[in-house]
């Protein structure tokens, strides 16, 4: 074998690289990877809602042990509990050996996706079609979401106070729902518009039926067809949207995309990618150092507010309950707590490379993805992770030979956007986002690497046993 030159063991031992995850595994840890998305790939299918997912993880933990958490109790090491708030956030905590006053170290990702939601008086009819009139949840481009089956979720509160949970669209044989668009032929003025403005809110409706109530004469029969079936289906009257929560998401399963079959495309990547990694983390935990949590929370796709969302006080008031269990305070345990903010960042797309700097962007199969920073044009709205606390990550990863990588949210003017961190900052933890690079994000159909979810788990199983 010829010697390396001087120059060549210079730049081995001083150049930053970045390898394909797939140059530096073994087979059995890509088979492992493999594996761990199957889990993955079948809970995306089945949790399309951050109902859905808060009911998923509550019924996981149940299996492996987990109980309700009681305030009021004092727990020991090794003892695991879940915190449901209000069906659409979870907390899953597993006791340390050390005091939660000496810091608790937590995974934070959301389980909340953009998506297609009904206004609270939905149902019209026009032209002898029933349509339901839409808001859109979270940032999306509109002419995506045209021309896609679609399947109807969530929950509806009758007049008599009884709940009733719908999912319809998913299994075979079920009806699917649709946003029309024009034809090319047709669309002349359309096509005239800007990209954002090719579809406009307003024009998100979504059909739902076409047949008539032929029992008897009369205006909008169409519609009350429609209100016939969803009274014998659900017991619904039309008031009975007022006190819904529902939701149009893509019906399609999530597929291996490739011919080597190395990426998972699917609906909701974004953040449900990290919040699978983060709770399988959580359950690995048999007795850690410190006692960990994984939290995954409600409505970051619409800037974390409202009760379920972390710019709430839930997260606060549950680590206060932690330090009162030791006649602590709350700050007590906060200012020496630890999280990694689980949150995606963009991969670099070949195809558009113009919006991201090559040399700071998170590629596919590279691995977990660092993002020291967030916001958007001069580091707005983010809490920037401190060096130090970015270098004792670095140490862990590196320690547990996790593969990783660091990224931006694109060219500094381009845009930008951000995640739970800079709540959790407020709150005196130490915190920095690390996650899954995805293409096509905020789309019906993201992507995402095997490999690099399941670098996600490794990172965050690593976090928690440092």
């Amino acid at each position: 074998m010829e010697e390396k030159s001087i120059a060549e063991k210079l730049s081995e031992k001083l150049v930053y690289k970045q390898e394909h995850a797939a140059l530096t595994l073994g087979d059995d840890e890509i088979n492992a990877a493999d594996n761990f998305c199957e889990g993955y790939k079948s809970f995306l299918n089945s949790c399309k809602t951050e109902r859905e997912c808060a009911d998923y993880f509550k019924s996981e933990a149940e299996k492996k042990g987990f109980s309700p958490y009681d305030p009021k109790k004092k727990y020991k090491p090794g003892e695991k509990v879940y915190l449901v708030n209000r069906g659409k956030a979870v907390i899953l905590t597993v006791f340390g050996k050390r005091k939660c006053s000496e810091g608790v170290r937590i995974a934070a990702a959301h389980i909340d996706s953009p998506r297609i939601d009904l206004k609270q008086n939905p149902l019209y009819e026009a032209e002898e079609l029933a349509l339901f009139k839409t808001h859109y949840y979270g940032g999306i481009k509109k002419y995506q979401w045209t021309t896609v089956p679609l399947s109807l979720h969530g929950v509806v509160i009758l007049k008599d106070g009884k709940s009733i949970t719908v999912s319809l669209g998913e299994n075979e044989g079920e009806p699917r729902f649709v946003i029309t668009d024009l034809l090319p032929h047709l669309a002349g003025e359309q096509m005239k518009r800007t990209l954002d403005k090719g579809i406009e809110g307003e024009e998100l409706n979504i059909l739902v039926g076409s047949r008539p109530f032929r029992s008897d004469s009369g205006s909008e029969l169409v519609k009350l067809n429609i209100l016939k079936i969803l009274n014998e289906k659900y017991g619904m009257i039309e008031e009975d949207f007022l006190s819904a929560e529902l939701e149009l998401v893509p019906a399609f399963p999530v597929c291996d995309i490739g011919f080597d079959r190395s990426l998972i495309g699917g609906y909701g990547h974004d953040d449900r990618v990290c919040a699978y990694p983060s709770a399988m983390a959580v359950f690995d935990c048999a007795v850690p150092e410190y006692t960990s949590l994984a939290v995954l929370a409600d409505k970051e796709e619409t800037g974390s507010d409202g009760n379920t969302g972390l710019n709430s006080s839930y997260l606060k008031h549950f680590l206060e309950d932690l330090a009162r269990m030791e006649g602590a305070e709350g700050r007590d345990v906060m200012r020496l707590s630890e999280c990694l903010s689980a949150d995606v960042n963009v991969a670099f797309d070949p195809t558009f490379p113009s919006v991201l700097e090559k040399r700071n962007s998170a590629f596919v199969n590279k691995g977990i993805v660092m993002t020291k920073y967030t916001g958007s044009r001069g580091k707005g709205g983010t809490s920037d992770a401190s060096a130090e606390f970015v270098g004792k990550i670095r140490r862990i990863f590196d320690d547990a030979d996790v593969i990783w990588q660091i990224g931006e949210l694109g060219k500094v003017d381009e845009g930008g956007g951000g995640t739970v961190a800079k709540y959790i900052a407020n709150l005196d933890i130490d915190v920095v986002d690390v996650g899954v690079p995805v293409l096509s994000m905020h789309s019906p159909f993201e992507v995402v690497s095997k490999l690099d979810v399941y670098m996600t788990y490794r990172g965050l199983s690593a976090f928690f046993k440092a």
